[in-house]
């Protein structure tokens, strides 16, 4: 089936920009489900994106929505939890993250299946399992098992989430997972945060510091999803995605030092230090630097195992090559932003 019309959850975020840029210079229809319609100003000047103020978590708004489409993307997820509280019992599982990754991925895959959608692609993370000790990770992992049940048709299947073996009700779609390591790039929240906080600090006390990452880029990502579409070799696969170079916490820290001119001194902290660190900056007021439940995720390595996917005919683009030119305060490119951002435009 030839892929034309495609509805995105969260294509006004981070990735979602990217994504939807791509797809409208491919003449793709894009309609982008947004709660506020000025989150994604800059999306509706494109000539095939209609931009839609919808509640996502209402199932029978997700079915209107739906109607008449030939794929669904679902790039829609949060890091962290509106919340501060015991993210290492059970009962973090019944937070936010239950909300946006579990029940939305459900009512998704649900409204589909009434909509007589068939096509989805689903942005999970590296790491993402059910069992993890990050509640983000172990919501990710669930989610994505909710996919692959989605891609199922009415088998028998051990799912341990329900304990034990259920009659799965799938609905046959033809499914694809994305699992990506830190995603960095032109408005990043990883790279621009730590290149921030060394303008800041002399001294940098650096929570999960030996921690391994292979930062992959923004617009990889995004072309991944947009090859994928109509690929027929990615229905029913999950895909790792992670860029060229695996690197430590500490080692990207000191390179964003050294790319903006602020070598600091780094102080690496211990797994008790680190643990501690987080729980302190749970409780600072505004956007969350870390909390325990970063702690939890970083304790595994954020690595691939394999290379980049055989499937897509493209290489991803190092670190090194791209990070510089919107990390330097001194470019023109960066000063042009920055006038930009204060004329908030």
């Amino acid at each position: 089936m030839k892929i034309e019309r495609i509805c995105i959850l969260g294509g006004s975020g981070f990735v979602g920009t990217h994504l939807v840029s791509q797809l409208a210079a491919r003449g793709h229809t894009v309609r982008v489900l947004t709660h506020r319609r000025e989150a994604a100003k800059e999306l509706i000047l494109l000539p095939t994106v209609e931009v839609v103020e919808a509640d996502v978590h209402d199932q029978q708004e997700l079915i209107r929505q739906f109607r008449g489409m030939d794929a669904v993307i679902n790039l829609v997820g949060i890091l962290h939890e509106a919340r501060v509280g015991r993210v290492d019992l059970p009962s973090a599982r019944r937070g936010d993250f239950q909300k946006v990754h579990i029940e939305l991925t459900r009512k998704v895959v649900h409204a589909m299946g009434e909509a007589g959608v068939h096509r989805l692609l689903h942005m999970s993370a590296l790491g993402a399992h059910p069992n993890s000790r990050s509640a983000y990770q172990r919501s990710k992992g669930i989610a994505e098992a909710l996919v692959r049940e989605a891609g199922m048709r009415h088998v028998e299947h051990e799912n341990w989430y329900l304990n034990g073996p259920k009659l799965i009700h799938g609905y046959g779609l033809d499914v694809t997972i994305f699992r990506p390591s830190v995603i960095f790039g032109r408005g990043d929240a990883f790279l621009s945060m730590f290149a921030r906080l060394l303008k800041m600090f002399p001294v940098l006390p650096l929570a999960g510091a030996a921690a391994r990452f292979a930062p992959v880029h923004v617009g990889d990502v995004a072309r991944a999803f947009a090859d994928s579409l109509a690929n027929v070799a990615t229905h029913g696969q999950t895909y790792d995605l992670c860029g060229p170079r695996a690197y430590s916490l500490q080692e990207l820290v000191s390179y964003v030092g050294e790319v903006i001119g602020k070598r600091r001194s780094i102080l690496p902290l211990g797994k008790w230090a680190s643990y501690f660190q987080a729980w302190a900056m749970e409780f600072k007021p505004g956007r969350k630097l870390m909390t325990r439940d970063n702690h939890f995720a970083m304790l595994v390595d954020n690595v691939c195992s394999s290379g980049w996917p055989s499937v897509f005919d493209f290489q991803p683009a190092a670190l090194e090559a791209v990070a510089p030119e919107y990390l330097r305060a001194d470019t023109p490119r960066a000063r042009y932003e920055g006038y930009r951002e204060g004329a908030h435009r």
